[in-house]
């Protein structure tokens, strides 16, 4: 049978991550569901990385192998199956050699923290009720690029310990409104490496942790400064990026936050 990739989109609020468990209700699951409902058959469903629960994706990769039918006819079919939280962009065959996660370059990972109270975007955001300082974040954020020993900035699996060093590309910062946007790249991330920079981070902002706290939790792994993990709800994996691929859009919410209608919204 031959081998297809898949673009993806999914709200990840109901569901216990992308990977199959027991007993719950996860993003591949319901996937391959839909794919053998529309396809007839569906193997090997892999994805270009693991999100965890309450984690959204704007742009996930996966393959899997399914009969031979036309692509639109396929794309079609299969979101048809599929619930509203879950969206397929785009079906194709997949190139000789392509695997979704092992040919994958890079990854993007996008934090939005909401900074004042808000009746929506609960969901797809962290709200944030101290006034944070960017400057001593953004100072703090330099640090992290570039390859270090992530232990103090990372969770273990205590069955299957693995290296944690990375390569991190860069890290941004940028306001939109009320919200306050941080952008992850890097080739591979370690598990809930992201949130728990962003908790680190906004311990910063919050004045309970100075940058150069930071800078020795990395040098000495230390958890006594990398003790927040930001919740999962405002998280998203924005791009998944493969040989040849460009990824050069500003950094911007992954949707338009309501307008803040004062200077002292965040108070609120």
């Amino acid at each position: 049978m031959p081998l297809y990739r898949l673009d993806l989109e999914y709200h990840g609020a109901a569901y216990r991550g992308w990977q199959s468990q027991k007993n719950a209700e996860t993003v591949a699951d319901r996937l391959a569901a839909a794919c053998k409902a529309a396809l007839g058959e569906a193997r090997e469903l892999t994805a270009a990385g693991r999100t965890d629960a309450g984690v959204h994706a704007l742009h996930q990769v996966c393959t899997l192998q399914a009969p031979a039918r036309p692509e639109r006819q396929a794309l079609m079919a299969i979101n048809d199956a599929l619930p509203p939280d879950i969206a397929v962009q785009s079906l194709c065959r997949a190139a000789e050699g392509f695997h979704a996660r092992h040919s994958a370059v890079e990854r993007v990972y996008l934090y939005q923290v909401m900074r004042r109270r808000s009746a929506f975007c609960r969901q797809e955001s962290f709200w944030v009720r101290d006034r944070l300082d960017l400057k001593a974040m953004q100072a703090a954020a330099a640090l992290f690029c570039g390859s270090h020993d992530f232990a103090a900035f990372c969770e273990q699996d205590p069955g299957k310990p693995a290296p944690t060093r990375a390569a991190l590309k860069s890290l941004e910062l940028a306001e939109a409104g009320p919200l306050l946007l941080l952008r992850f790249r890097a080739r591979h991330f370690l598990w809930k490496m992201v949130r728990r920079i962003t908790g680190s981070l906004l311990e910063v902002g919050r004045g309970k942790a100075r940058p150069q706290d930071l800078a020795a939790s990395l040098a000495k792994p230390d958890r006594r400064w990398a003790a927040f993990t930001a919740p999962p709800q405002g998280l998203f994996l924005e791009r998944v990026l493969y040989a040849g691929e460009a990824f050069d859009q500003p950094l911007k919410p992954a949707f338009p936050p309501s307008p803040e209608r004062s200077r002292h919204a965040q108070d609120q």
